[in-house]
C-alpha cells in the first residue's frame, strides 16, 4: 500500500475518533493499546511513558474541574464530578488510541517511507508555493535526530549542523511509490464507506 494513502487512513481514523464516544471509544481504546503493545510494544510504551503527565493533567482537570453532580456525596468539595469523569475518559481514551496509532505508524514504516509518503502528500500543493522536498527534508532530518538522540553515549547538538562541511553532511534519501490501482480502489471503498456512515 502506498505510504501516502496509508497516512490518509491514519488521519482519518483519528478524526473518526475524535467524535466516537460511549462504549465505541472504550472498546477501540483498548483494541488500539493491545494491537500497539503486540505489534510495536517499543514504540508504544516509549511514547506513553512520554505523555503520561498529560493523561495525568487530563483526567485531574476535567474530573474535579467539571461541574456537576459529586461521586463522594460525604465529601463534595474534594470528590470529583460524575461529569468530570466521563470527560475525562473521553479525552484520555481519544489521548491513547492516537498515541498507540503513532506508535504503529512508525513502527511499521521506516522512515524513508514515512517521509516518502509525506512528500507524495505535499506535491499537489506546489502550486501554493509549498515546497514538497523542503518539508520532507525537515521531516527527515527530525526522525533522524531523534533516533540519535537515543544513543546515550553519544553528544549531540543541532547547533554543529550549522557549521558542518558539505563533506560531513550526510546523504538524504527518501522512497517514492507509484500509486497503483490497489491503492485507488482502497481509497474508493473507504470514501464509500464513510459516505455510507454519514448518510
Amino acid at each position: 500500500m502506498h505510504s501516502g494513502l496509508i497516512f490518509v487512513l491514519w488521519a482519518m481514523a483519528v478524526g473518526l475518533m475524535q467524535v466516537t464516544g460511549g462504549a465505541w471509544l472504550a472498546i477501540l481504546s483498548v483494541a488500539s493499546l493491545a494491537a500497539a503493545l503486540l505489534l510495536a510494544r517499543a514504540h508504544c510504551v516509549r511514547l506513553l511513558l512520554r505523555v503520561k503527565v498529560l493523561l495525568v493533567v487530563i483526567v485531574v482537570l476535567f474530573a474535579w474541574a467539571t461541574p456537576g453532580e459529586a461521586v463522594l456525596v460525604d465529601w463534595p468539595r474534594v470528590s470529583p464530578s460524575h461529569e468530570g469523569l466521563m470527560l475525562a475518559f473521553e479525552h484520555g481514551a481519544r489521548l491513547l488510541a492516537v498515541v498507540c496509532w503513532v506508535a504503529m505508524l512508525l513502527a511499521r514504516l521506516p522512515a524513508a517511507r514515512l517521509v516518502g509518503g509525506l512528500y507524495a502528500l505535499c506535491r499537489p500543493f506546489a502550486v501554493i508555493g509549498l515546497s514538497a522536498e523542503r518539508v520532507a527534508l525537515r521531516l527527515l532530518l527530525v526522525l533522524r535526530y531523534v533516533d540519535a538522540a537515543r544513543e546515550p553515549h553519544v553528544r549531540h547538538d543541532w547547533r554543529q549542523w550549522l557549521f558542518a562541511s558539505d563533506e560531513a553532511a550526510p546523504v538524504v534519501s527518501f522512497q517514492r511509490e507509484s500509486f497503483g490501482w490497489q491503492d485507488a480502489l482502497v481509497l474508493v471503498l473507504v470514501l464509500a464507506g464513510l459516505l455510507g456512515i454519514c448518510w
